[in-house]
């Protein structure tokens, strides 16, 4: 047996896994983020997968990837590059390995680097670590395919079974690299694979190989490394995805409110696991319908939220498109409803699974007549989580359609979540209903003083009799009308009710009261821009950062944060949305622009040296 290695502490690390789309990337990936965050790492995840349903075995075009970035304190994102790279086959080398650090370790399958693999990879000779400059000390070439036909030749499987075991050894190899816990791995398999327990066993039996192949051969690493959690809050934490926290947010504001809760939907990437996460849990008085399309998914939640249950619809910016008739119905009817749109590049089917923020005028106007929506934008997966209970305590004590912006790359990525230890914990939700007092007099657009909000009444309930429906009604007696000044006053007490919703103000970090130049975005942009802004400081650089999570309305303090520095730049994943939004709202506002539009996470080192430009100047 090999020489014991030293184990160094890292504060941070970033691994990569990639192969074909069939490898099991994603899994081996989320298996390894789920056990750090059970040990209390902070976490930041990037699945990165190709549209195609299933590209050739072995092609550039069918690479899937998973990056975690992985840290003793809270990560902000996944970071740019990555410190092991795991490549299953040559295409995974060859269009990956720009995505890790000069001296990042990589794991790669001998076995799949024939002369077949490396001519569907594009490569041109059989010295593709020469043609790549890649050092090979920096390398661990492991036969893995063989080494998984080994660990399993008495197992009873065939040929086929025993590669879809290939990806378990990759990750059983990566926990040997940084210590961790295979009890932790070999729990979360037979959870998984619970009601076929020979899968799960053969899949331990793999990942123990894997570990046992780095702990005996050490291959060329100089050491294997620890990551201990500094700094965590006590509880109780999970790997958790962005759609599964928001479907868990939901589920959350339902339960304080005292509501069923609704979901009317149509499958659609990369929204459809909220629709999969919710329909398991019936037993949480959870009603789930995947409707023919994305109209009918929006009209079936208006229709319970007309009865009485906290409902949602979720898609993405196409289906927004298709729902906006149906949204403006919610508008005029004035009914709590939340309509949840994981944007993803565009325009028409563009790029499905990449991530994009260009839906956000669409969710503010992208509707006909004075249509006055609230718009949340979640800035982190375990974010998504309250962001929808925000949402839901907007939609239903203000009785207003939200949106609640989320995206590919927070949605499908995930972070370290802190269960809360009580329902206590939550933001209390009360709807807005019709009074006692209101019985037999009761009119639907009555409306507070105050907040404007009309009275919610539940059909079924004696002595609250009404018609909604999607003709202009007199707000005094709820009669379908027809004239010009009811329809004017209508119009601007539905604007004046969703200006009226308060909202927390848009809090600065950093350097507060003196930087020379304040970073702006929206949602899922956070980790990167706080990143870059950390970055600067460290560097001697006066800046501070700001991120608008409630875009409608604005943060009353808004329009003083933007105008209060010497210089401001405005982040965005489109081509200036939020810049040309702001300008409209604050006068005299003229900010400096950073856009990208390439279906990809910012990079923080490119953020950081645009943002050094302006300071310059």
């Amino acid at each position: 047996m090999a020489e014991q290695l030293q184990v160094k502490e890292l504060d941070q690390v970033v691994v990569r896994f990639s192969g074909d789309s069939g490898d099991g990337m994603q899994l081996a990936g989320n298996i390894f983020s789920t056990v750090s965050a059970t040990v209390g790492n902070g976490i930041s995840t990037f699945p990165d997968y190709p549209a195609d349903i299933r590209a050739p075995q072995g092609s550039l075009t069918g690479v899937s990837g998973f990056q975690v970035h992985i840290g003793a304190e809270k990560v902000y994102t996944p970071g740019d590059l990555c410190d092991v790279l795991v490549a299953m086959n040559a295409a995974a080398l060859k269009t990956q390995l720009r995505y890790a650090k000069p001296q990042a370790t990589i794991i790669i399958d001998t076995d799949s680097f024939g002369p077949k693999d490396l001519e569907k990879a594009q490569f041109k000779s059989e010295d593709y670590l020469g043609e790549m400059g890649v050092d090979a000390d920096r390398v661990i070439q492991c036969p893995l395919t063989t080494m998984v036909k080994e660990a399993l030749k008495d197992s009873g499987m065939d040929m086929k079974a025993m590669m879809k075991c290939r990806n378990m050894f990759a990750l059983g190899l990566v926990c040997w690299l940084f210590n961790r816990d295979l009890e932790l791995v070999n729990n979360f398999l037979r959870e998984k694979f619970a009601k076929k327990p020979a899968v799960a066993e053969a899949n331990i039996r793999v990942v123990q190989a894997g570990f046992d192949y780095g702990h005996n051969t050490h291959s060329s690493v100089p050491a294997t490394y620890r990551i201990e959690s500094k700094h965590k809050v006590p509880g109780r934490y999970m790997d958790i995805t962005g759609n599964k926290a928001t479907a868990y947010g939901l589920m959350a504001a339902a339960e304080r409110a005292g509501l069923r809760l609704f979901l009317g939907s149509y499958p659609i990437t990369p929204a459809t696991d909220i629709l999969h996460e919710l329909a398991k849990h019936k037993s949480m008085g959870v009603i789930t319908v995947q409707c023919e399309d994305e109209i009918s998914g929006a009209a079936s939640a208006i229709g319970a939220s007309f009865a009485g249950a906290l409902a949602v619809t979720s898609t993405s910016g196409p289906g927004v498109c298709l729902k906006s008739e149906a949204m403006n119905l919610a508008v005029i009817d004035e009914l709590p409803l939340i309509i949840v749109d994981v944007q993803r590049g565009g325009p028409s089917t563009g790029l499905p699974t990449k991530s994009e923020q260009t839906d956000l005028l669409q969710a503010l106007y992208g509707r006909n007549g004075e249509s006055p929506m609230p718009v949340i934008a979640a800035v982190s997966p375990t974010d998504c989580f309250y962001a929808a209970m925000d949402a839901a305590k907007i939609a239903l004590e203000h009785l207003t359609p939200v949106v609640l912006l989320t995206d590919a790359f927070i949605a499908n990525g995930s972070g370290a979540f802190r269960l809360p230890a009580s329902m206590d914990e939550l933001t209390e939700i009360r709807p807005h209903y019709a009074t006692p007092e209101m019985k037999d007099h009761y009119t639907p657009y009555f409306r507070d003083e105050e907040s404007k909000v009309r009275y919610w009444a539940i059909p079924g309930q004696e002595g609250y009799t009404h018609i909604l429906g999607g003709l202009e009604k007199d707000g005094r007696t709820g009669a379908i009308s027809t004239d010009p000044e009811v329809h004017d006053e209508m119009c601007r007490l539905r604007a004046e009710k969703v200006a009226r919703i308060p909202v927390p103000d848009l809090e600065v970090e950093g350097d507060v009261d003196d930087a020379d130049l304040l970073i702006v975005g929206f949602g899922s942009t956070h980790g990167h821009l706080h990143s870059a802004m950390e970055e600067l400081r460290a560097r001697g650089k006066k800046v501070a950062h700001a991120q608008l999570r409630f875009i409608n309305p604005l943060p009353k303090n808004t329009a003083d944060v933007l105008l209060r520095y010497k210089k401001v730049v405005v982040a965005e994943q489109n081509l200036g949305q939020l810049a040309a939004y702001l300008r409209s709202k604050v006068d005299g506002f003229v900010p400096y622009q950073f856009n990208e539009v390439k279906g990809q996470p910012f990079s923080t080192s490119t953020l950081i040296k645009y943002f050094e430009e302006i300071l310059n100047q």
